[in-house]
């Protein structure tokens, strides 16, 4: 089954059904091999357009990976973004958030992490956290906030976390920046081959944790949870991507070309120098080529 990044995209015009969503094209080696070489391309075309828009610094770019665990989200990253320079591009970790993390809002956390106009922010994991592990583990009952805010049903309390990350993410647009979101869609069998590879391979005993079975018990609850957030939050201006990642070599080339096609569409330039430098300019290379 051939699929393109848009058959991927949600961008709050159709329903999301997690049922309905594949996690594997069952593509071929033969197919393995070409879009090894579109994703190698797909990189180079990345750092190009990384290169303007630093250059340009009008908009910045931030781009979410959501994943149940051994999804892939590690090596998307350093399969993916390898091609871009460092010096353009930071990631993050959203891990289980401190105790100071906690004192705030749970949107602070991210909004520290935003980048300067011109740069790539890259979180693994993210705000999403909050309307999914913490729905699906009940944390919010336990929250240190005003009544008024815990006063309500589950589904009141998560409506206004969607509306609330609708318009952070909307306030990013109309200030310069795109979110670019994407799920990589692992099934509940692939997920038991790679953590039963990370027990039996000791290089990767480290990434094992027996927390990931805990969480594996609440699959279900999961897919809901990411079902509901992903119809709630997907909009034309920060669409999601619903990448299936049971092949993790498709995986890494759709992401490759959501990658390129939010940065196409952002279509950074080089900035013009003004006539009066471009003299300058031409005086200097006259140095240059005089000495």
């Amino acid at each position: 089954m051939a699929l393109t990044i848009d058959d991927c995209r949600y961008a709050g015009d159709r329903t999301f059904r997690i049922a309905d969503a594949p996690t594997s094209a069952h593509m071929s080696k033969d197919d393995r091999a070409r879009l090894a070489e579109l994703t190698d391309e797909n990189r180079v075309v990345m750092g190009e357009l990384q290169d303007k828009l630093y250059a340009d610094g009008r908009e910045g770019l931030v781009i979410l990976l959501q994943a149940m665990d051994a999804a892939g989200k590690d090596s998307t990253i350093r399969h993916v973004m390898s091609g871009m320079n460092p010096q353009g591009i930071d990631v993050y970790g959203f891990k289980q958030p401190t105790t100071r993390e906690l004192s705030h809002d749970y949107l602070w956390r991210a909004a520290r992490c935003l980048p300067a106009r011109g740069k790539i922010a890259l979180f693994n994991r993210s705000y999403y956290e909050d309307v999914l592990v913490v729905r699906v583990d009940g944390l919010w009952h336990g929250y240190r906030m005003p009544e008024r805010c815990l006063d309500c049903t589950e589904d009141e309390f998560f409506s206004r976390r969607f509306e609330q990350i609708r318009g952070f993410e909307e306030h990013l647009y109309q200030n310069g920046y795109r979110v670019l979101k994407i799920f990589l869609n692992v099934s509940l069998d692939e997920q038991r081959k790679r953590l039963l590879a990370r027990i039996d391979d000791e290089s990767k005993n480290w990434k094992f944790s027996s927390s990931d079975l805990i969480e594996r018990e609440h699959w279900d609850g999961y897919m809901s949870a990411y079902e509901s957030a992903i119809n709630a939050t997907a909009t034309e201006h920060s669409p999601w991507y619903v990448v299936p990642a049971d092949q993790k070599w498709h995986a890494r080339y759709l992401v490759s070309q959501a990658v390129v096609n939010v940065l196409r569409d952002m279509d950074p330039h080089y900035p013009e120098v003004p006539a009066g430098e471009k003299d300058e300019l031409a005086a200097c290379k006259a140095r240059l080529m005089g000495e």
